[in-house]
């Protein structure tokens, strides 16, 4: 049997020599085609293709109006899951906090309503954020409340997945290698399983907020 199966590796080889070297390089694509997009009309691809994915995105005046608007959106819970202040780029959050009362929960709870993250990057082509989690960036915080609010600064919004992983290749990808687990988080939860029904926040958050902050608030 074994002798059979040589003689017949043996002719299948001879009528198909193994490939030789491919001469040239292969022309990369984009996952999403982008155009040339100056800064602020990057800004807007990313509004705009957030928005298409039920995300609500808003541009507060100043880093007081976003903070009155995270206040807003929390409503009456004095409980949320988030991470850790320093990784959240809205200056005063902390202290409104405890102004308010509102208490910071790190344990796995399931009757908190709302996770407040930061963001390590922004996709304009698709609308997506990029989360790297780690020590003071728990995953849970975007995953499992049934609202997710992301506070993000306006120059983290890249053009696409591509452009994200070469900033991650020019800072040496120590960022990438130290973190626990990387997500890309594109609009609320959804899914359509059941009788091909579209449902948002079956698997997670059926809401997502993202405040986005321009570099003169911070």
């Amino acid at each position: 049997m074994r002798k059979n199966r040589d003689e017949i590796m043996s002719r299948l080889d001879a009528a198909h020599p193994p490939l030789g070297a491919i001469e040239g390089g292969l022309e990369r694509l984009s996952v999403v085609p982008m155009e040339h997009l100056s800064p602020q009309q990057t800004v807007d691809r990313f509004k705009e293709q957030a928005r298409l994915l039920s995300s609500s995105v808003y541009v507060p005046a100043s880093a007081d109006e976003a903070i009155r608007l995270v206040m807003d959106l929390l409503g009456d819970d004095n409980r949320v899951m988030s991470w850790a202040f320093e990784h959240i780029p809205l200056p005063g959050l902390e202290a409104a906090f405890r102004t308010n009362s509102i208490r910071v929960v790190s344990a796995r709870d399931e009757t908190i309503r709302v996770g407040i993250t930061g963001a390590d990057a922004a996709l304009a082509s698709t609308g997506s954020l990029v989360l790297l989690t780690g020590e003071g960036k728990p995953r849970l915080a975007s995953l499992l409340p049934k609202v997710h609010m992301a506070i993000i600064r306006q120059d983290q919004i890249l053009a696409d997945l591509e452009t994200w992983v070469a900033t991650l290749h020019e800072q040496g990808l120590d960022a990438f290698q130290n973190t626990a687990s990387a997500m890309i988080i594109s609009g609320p939860s959804r899914t359509a399983d059941i009788a091909m029904q579209l449902i948002l926040g079956m698997h997670g958050p059926g809401e997502l907020h993202i405040i986005i902050l321009e570099p003169t608030h911070l």
